[in-house]
């Protein structure tokens, strides 16, 4: 396999940032050709840019995050936040508290990718720090993951909306039923989630 000198083209970036949505094999044949792409960010618009790292964030594939830090790739308050990274995520808050206003690709909170942790503490820490906008995403991250304490803690404490639709125009309550998940369900329904 040879490796390229050259500044990766835009399309070998967007192909890059794609597979750091939860490609690690794509991701890692592609940084051996061309170890530039590492830190080269997409412009999905005028106003939204990506980098693999952070689309490994934003979606909680924390393989494909581990394997670009490992490569180099700078951490941001999100990312430790998805990794369950709570020491380095207080010392950034302790540091500087408008760390609770950072987001990561598409402008995406610190809230979502603190519940990809799956670590309730670290949700709670964020969201007392003053990390509260993203509480519904928060909830769609935490239903896809199956993750009844920390759906029961957005819903007791976040404020979010039951019924707003995710990406793919589901609610919490489809993406429950559609897994099966009777427990999430109950608790939606609970706090007024209606098919």
């Amino acid at each position: 396999m040879q490796t390229q000198e050259q500044p990766p083209s835009t399309e070998q970036i967007r192909e890059f940032v794609i597979a750091g949505h939860g490609n690690l094999e794509k991701v890692k044949q592609m940084l051996a050709e061309n170890p530039k792409l590492l830190n080269a960010s997409y412009r999905w618009n005028e106003n939204d840019t990506e980098t693999a790292v952070q689309a490994a964030a934003q979606v909680g594939s924390a393989n494909v995050a581990q394997f670009l830090l490992k490569q180099g790739a700078p951490l941001e308050i999100c990312t430790a936040a998805m990794l369950g990274m709570q020491d380095e995520v207080d010392h950034r808050l302790t540091e500087d508290p408008r760390n609770t206003n950072a987001t990561g690709a598409h402008g995406i909170p610190l809230l979502p990718h603190a519940v990809w942790s799956e670590d309730p503490r670290l949700v709670q820490l964020v969201f007392e720090r003053g990390a509260k906008s993203g509480a519904t995403l928060a909830l769609h991250n935490a239903v896809s993951r199956g993750n009844y304490g920390i759906v029961e803690w957005l819903l007791d404490n976040a404020g979010p909306d039951v019924q707003a639709k995710n990406f793919q125009g589901k609610t919490p309550l489809t993406v429950a039923s559609e897994r099966n998940n009777d427990s999430i369900v109950a608790l939606l329904k609970k706090h007024g989630a209606i098919d």
